[in-house]
């Protein structure tokens, strides 16, 4: 079978269909080209059906490319300039998915279901004539002679048997049938969520046809620790300020939403925060310290308990951290401090306010390592950016070969930012691909 054979179209075959690979695979047929998309989980764009807690976050208001980590940040502007959000919410409205923009900046589909974006993808696949493939797993690549590829496919018929097959590097991955291509582009995500089908079969699809990788890690993971705080406060949600402290240096400072669980700590500050800790190890002692009043200072706190010491000295501790802390965590941090939270305020020693104060705004959160690929929105790490043409993301190790979206060293910020990135990257892929 030779992949999308129309005549005298060229023919190009997308390995993965996830947000990039869907996109390329259309920008490709819209551009002329005979297209096969090929799947390697049974079940098609499950990361999309999962992504913003099954609303699926399109894009952000605000994208730049002071949003991603990883590979150059002048090749992702180019890359970002190549298909903007606006130009995203433009196509998305042409595919009938209406939008609607929330306080936080992010873009949701108004139907709140992540299934509307999945299926108006999948209606232009189908209306384009792109031949897809579900459970066809590429476990080879291979550059011809000719510049054409042959991709070697191992059939997986259920989910049940995509999570037991064999890995693409084991030799009893064996290949049930060849296809032929003029040119392909590897769409196969990173690691993140591998039972989703992005179990890293794109990377050794990369590095058998020349590509070198930066080592990947889980990025946006929630963070573990074995510390009695999270746990005596799993529930409770807050905007927090977090800093990643390395052999005494502040490395990285996120803000946002922060949330308590059984395990140790969640939330988009949590999860920003994540690929910088996973980095650092081995750079020296790492610490993460959390201001649960980011917009404060240990000097603006210490002015307002002076001046409510002042004018209601008997008000208690508690009641006047209510301005800034939920009240389970303005209790427990006074129990740490060792001042019971119904103390008066004008009772309390000056040393213990400051014990008190400094808690609130460089509490140690004790982490000790992350929730890992299992519940990594995405991936850190992948193909160098310096590997691809950044006009047409075209290999610069195997001609004909074209990366998009997560496989790459590029990752984004929770909010929407890896969705455009997949988006941007998967039009230039797609277009480049079929002009080739």
């Amino acid at each position: 079978m030779t992949a999308g054979d129309r005549g005298s179209e060229r023919a190009v075959a997308v390995v993965g269909a996830g947000a990039a690979g869907l996109t390329a695979a259309i920008r490709a047929a819209e551009a002329g080209a005979g297209v096969l998309l090929l799947n390697a989980h049974p079940r098609v764009g499950l990361k999309i059906l999962m992504s913003g807690g099954t609303r699926c976050n399109v894009t952000h208001q605000v994208v730049t490319e002071r949003d991603f980590f990883g590979g150059s940040r002048k090749v992702v502007a180019r890359i970002l300039r190549a298909f903007t959000p606006d130009q995203t919410l433009e196509w998305f409205r042409s595919l009938g998915v209406m939008l609607k923009l929330e306080d936080t900046g992010k873009w949701f589909p108004a139907s709140d279901d992540a299934a509307t974006v999945l299926e108006a993808l999948l209606a232009r696949c189908a209306a384009l004539g792109v031949v897809m493939e579900a459970g066809a797993r590429v476990v080879r690549i291979e550059r011809q002679a000719d510049g054409r590829y042959r991709l070697g496919i191992q059939d997986v018929t259920d989910s049940a048997a995509f999570a037991t097959a064999a890995r693409v590097d084991a030799p009893e991955a064996t290949v049930n049938r060849w296809i032929e291509a003029d040119r392909v582009i590897l769409s196969t995500g990173g690691l993140s969520f591998p039972r989703t089908g992005s179990d890293g079969t794109g990377y050794a699809l990369a590095t058998a046809l020349g590509h070198s990788l930066v080592t990947p890690i889980p990025a946006l993971t929630p963070l573990t620790s074995a510390d009695a705080l999270p746990r005596a406060l799993q529930g409770v949600t807050l905007d927090a300020a977090l800093s990643l402290w390395v052999g005494g240096r502040k490395e990285y400072e996120t803000t946002g939403s922060f949330l308590f669980t059984h395990f140790g700590y969640s939330g988009p500050a949590a999860l920003d925060l994540s690929r910088h800790w996973l980095r650092a190890a081995g750079d020296g002692d790492r610490r993460v310290n959390a201001s649960f009043a980011p917009a404060e200072t240990l000097e603006s706190l210490t002015d307002a308990w002076v001046d409510g010491a002042t004018h209601a000295p008997t008000r208690s501790v508690q009641r006047h951290l209510a301005r800034w802390l939920p009240e389970r965590v303005a209790a427990l941090l006074c129990s740490e401090a060792g001042v019971a939270s119904g103390t008066p305020i004008g009772q309390v020693s000056r040393e213990t306010r400051s014990t008190l104060l400094r808690a609130v705004l460089e509490h140690d959160l004790r982490v000790d390592g992350t929730l890992g690929f299992e519940k990594a929105e995405v991936t850190a790490g992948g193909v160098p950016l310096a590997e691809v043409d950044p006009s047409t993301l075209e290999s610069r190790r195997s001609p004909g070969l074209y990366l998009c979206g997560e496989i790459l060293d590029v990752e984004g910020r929770l909010g929407g930012f890896n969705f455009q990135f997949a988006w941007s990257s998967g039009t230039i892929a797609g277009r480049a691909a079929a002009d080739a």
